[in-house]
């Protein structure tokens, strides 16, 4: 992550979409040589259409309407440069220096769908990468001497590009030998060691090698759309269904997830309730050497292959069957492997859906049972709803389940736990306002033509007790429309710390709706196979686009200045580094006339209350005391970009920080009435959660103040 917030997809209101003609005619590229003939990615035909569509729905559909000219194109080039090599590992300064000449040319490429000089950029990158990775593998058999006072750069973002390839291969000696420190503190043999790294720097080398043209143009797409505003995001096809899926939380497949180890895919885990777990033919760490289609296709050796084309062999609609040559956990790759046939079904991740739990709290002498619902995203499944699926999946949905368990475990009070749910559907953000509400405005929507208020209209109510919602920096979006909600309306408390500050509203567009020359463009690229059909209709993938901005029901816009609990924790990210305030080219805080909407309550004075017996705990509370060093701690580590290469002090180092890791922990432990974990043993998963666990304290004043008549809701 580096981290992006989820894009909001609009039920209630559809932005006029701007159908923009294309230039039928090829773009003819600048002459330019390749860099080698081994890093000579080029851009297809099709790649040169989408760059030069988007910049005519980003220069007429986008909030801000930025027009490309050479001030625009430099901020392209500057951000792309940044993605490509932020740490300066890997370039030349000659190589930048070459690179300028394209500064300000950038906007007339994309406007004429000419990408050869961002796929020259990223070819030089992908050589130099090469490069740095073949010189580390030629050093590993080094004798180093780790008992010299040297110190290796991991950070040189604020550093000069390396002048020579020499320099360069200097500092990645150090790498050698850090990465080679690092095995040997783990108590690892030296040839062992030298084998490991060995085989870790040939993995990443193949994969780099591995890299295709749609990996460059997306690179080359998010620097520019971001360079207009942070949430602006074209998604090839790939990464389109990527992003889908993840919005619905569900996909069709056989249910499991793998990753990609020694050049093999193998199981990660295997997801409750799909076609791999009702199987019990799989387990965690089988390999998949082969993929088949259908009861009788041939098998497809996959070793070798990139993570996500494996994924797309075995990934494919519901009701079909996939086969695969399965070598079991533990087996070698010469072992005689197994063939596992599973019919595809859709799967539906509950791990990564809202939960709950139950925690009991005690204030006042009295104890209190509060429900917890953590809530990872506002995810739908929009194909299903738009096709009427009366059980399609989303967040207000499972919310609503999960509610209605809570009533009837008679708990006497909710808090929704929001914190790091980077957003993702407005329409989730108004139903989910909703099961608080009797019915008003929810959020403000405003595009470059009106201003839209977007009401909760279900007069019906999930639950009217004592309400709480948890949020920290990395809430954004959608979960700034609900918090903001139910904060203007006075129905509960917020906890926690400032928001991300993203104001802005994106529709998720296919782009094959802008290309109005679609067919005249498929029959100049058109194929036939070998059987003489016509190929499949190209996909053009996504844009995300920013097309409005929200604001709160009291007039404020979230933009920037995200939403400020009730009740304040420390912040442990900067937001000079964290957050929208971080972002060059966000959208502008501002002001709107309010909405009519009518507070449920008047909380000014319990607000006030309970900050002030929040207050008193921290003055006593070891547990904030902790937190407060472990921020200084961590912005002091931030601020670190070097380490040492003397393995005696680099062990002496990683000892006395376990050492202070396991006292701390400890400590809490002992809080809670647990006993000591010893040297070496592993921390329960379930770890402290000292913000949840204040937060439930002053949720339970809350209710305490609610039941003695402090304030009353009035729906």
């Amino acid at each position: 992550m580096d981290f992006k917030s989820f894009k909001e997809m609009l039920k209630r209101i559809f932005l006029a979409l701007f159908i923009v003609a294309v230039v039928a005619c090829k773009a003819k590229p600048r002459a330019e040589s390749a860099v080698d003939s081994t890093h000579n990615l080029q851009p297809d035909e099709k790649q040169g259409l989408v760059a030069a569509q988007l910049v005519k729905i980003i220069e007429t559909a986008n909030y801000k309407k930025v027009k490309l000219n050479d001030s625009i194109s430099s901020v392209i080039f500057d951000r792309y440069l940044k993605q490509l090599d932020e740490g300066k590992n890997y370039l030349l300064a000659s190589d930048v220096s070459d690179f300028e000449k394209y500064r300000t040319t950038l906007d007339d490429d994309l406007r004429n769908g000419d990408l050869t000089a961002m796929f020259r950029m990223f070819n030089t990158l992908q050589k130099r990468y090469e490069e740095r990775l073949s010189y580390s593998l030629s050093q590993i058999n080094n004798k180093f001497d780790f008992t010299t006072n040297e110190t290796y750069t991991y950070n040189r973002e604020k550093l000069p590009w390396f002048k020579s390839a020499d320099e360069a291969n200097k500092e990645w000696i150090k790498r050698v030998k850090y990465d080679l420190l690092n095995l040997r503190l783990s108590g690892s043999d030296e040839a062992k060691n030298v084998t490991t790294l060995k085989q870790r720097y040939e993995n990443l080398l193949s994969q780099a090698k591995k890299l295709n043209n749609q990996d460059a143009f997306q690179a080359m797409m998010d620097a520019f759309t971001e360079s207009i505003d942070p949430h602006t995001n074209y998604f090839n096809p790939e990464n389109a269904q990527r992003f889908n899926e993840d919005m619905a939380r569900t996909f069709e497949g056989i249910g499991a997830s793998l990753q990609l180890e020694n050049e093999v895919v193998k199981i990660a885990g295997i997801i409750p309730g799909g076609p791999a777990f009702k199987s019990k033919k799989l387990n965690v760490n089988d390999k998949i050497i082969a993929v088949a289609q259908g009861e009788d296709g041939e098998f497809v050796d996959v070793r070798g292959w990139r993570l996500d084309n494996t994924v797309q062999k075995i990934k494919g609609p519901r009701g079909t069957t996939v086969r695969l040559k399965i070598i079991p956990a533990g087996q070698e790759l010469s072992a005689t492997p197994k063939i596992v046939s599973l019919v595809r079904e859709k799967v539906v991740m509950e791990e990564q859906s809202a939960k709950k739990k139950i925690k009991s709290i005690t204030s006042g002498g009295k104890t209190y049972r509060i429900g917890v619902i953590e809530v990872p995203a506002f995810y739908v499944d929009f194909k299903a709803y738009q096709a009427g699926d009366p059980n399609y999946k989303s967040t207000t949905r499972d919310v609503k389940l999960i509610i209605d368990t809570l009533n009837r475990d008679k708990v006497d009070g909710i808090v929704m736990d929001l914190r790091t749910n980077g957003g993702g559907s407005l329409m989730e953000a108004i139903e989910l306002t909703g099961l608080f509400i009797k019915t008003g405005p929810v959020v403000q929507v405003r595009d470059a033509r009106q201003t839209e208020i977007q009401e909760d209209d279900d007069p019906t109510i999930a639950w009217t007790g004592p309400l709480g919602v948890m949020v920290d920096r990395f809430s954004a979006s959608a979960s700034e429309i609900f918090a903001a909600a139910i904060q203007d309306y006075n129905r509960g408390i917020i906890m926690g710390t400032q928001t991300y500050g993203k104001g802005t509203v994106q529709s998720a567009l296919d782009m094959s709706r802008f290309i109005s020359t679609l067919d005249e463009f498929i029959n100049k690229i058109k194929g036939s196979d070998k059987n003489g059909s016509a190929t499949q209709l190209p996909k053009f993938g996504q844009i995300n686009l920013t097309m409005a901005k929200f604001y709160r029901v009291n007039g404020s816009s979230t933009q920037h200045k995200g939403v400020m609990p009730d009740i304040q924790f420390p912040m442990v990210f900067s937001a000079s580094k964290y957050g929208e305030s971080s972002e060059p080219s966000a959208l502008p805080f501002d002001i709107i006339k309010p909405a009519r909407y009518t507070p449920v309550a008047n909380l000014s004075a319990i607000k006030s209350q309970l900050t002030k017996q929040h207050e008193q705990r921290m003055k006593t509370s070891p547990e904030y005391k902790f937190l407060l060093e472990d921020i200084e701690l961590f912005r002091k580590r931030e601020a670190e970009t070097t380490v040492t290469l003397n393995e005696a002090q680099l062990k002496k180092e990683r000892e006395e920080q376990e050492a202070r890791t396991l006292a701390r922990d400890n400590q809490r432990r002992a809080l809670q009435g647990l006993p000591p974990l010893k040297k070496g043993e592993v921390k329960p998963k379930e770890e402290n959660d000292f913000v949840q666990d204040e937060s439930l304290k002053t949720m339970a004043d809350f209710i305490r103040a609610n039941q003695a008549g402090q304030f009353s809701v009035v729906y």
